[in-house]
């Protein structure tokens, strides 16, 4: 089965330039997943995130916009089709929001919050660190 996990997050006191950041840098990657990430912002280069159980291929990359990439997790079946991730960036009245498509998950792996709990939480809490500094 196809399964796609589309949320919308918003950010306060950022931008879009910022959130765009923090997920093609992989420094700021790293630390909000807590794992080690190795990724560019060059369209067609790979990736990989958590120590390497996640890796992938950036697609299409607009600056501060958009950011598509191909991702596969190290525990999906051989006959799994890799995931599609797109991320847009926006302005909003009190900061930024990312909207996400991630499509063709395999039903083991469809965990809507885990979005959430190695990615927007973090982000969060990291934005709203270096707000208060």
């Amino acid at each position: 089965m196809i399964n796609v996990i589309q949320q919308s997050v918003e950010f306060e006191k950022t931008t879009p330039e910022e959130l765009f950041s923090i997920l093609l840098d992989p420094r700021k990657h790293s630390e909000i997943i807590k794992a080690e990430a190795r990724i560019s912002r060059k369209e067609g280069d790979s990736f990989s995130a958590f120590n390497g159980m996640v890796t992938g291929k950036n697609l299409a990359i607009v600056p501060h916009q958009m950011i598509v990439q191909s991702w596969r997790g190290n525990a999906w079946k051989e006959d799994d089709l890799d995931s599609i991730v797109i991320m847009t960036f926006t302005s909003t009245k009190r900061g930024a929001k990312i909207d996400l498509v991630h499509a063709n998950v395999p039903d083991q792996f469809v965990k809507v919050e885990k979005w959430k709990e190695a990615y927007w939480e973090p982000m969060k809490v990291s934005l709203s660190s270096k707000a208060a500094k």
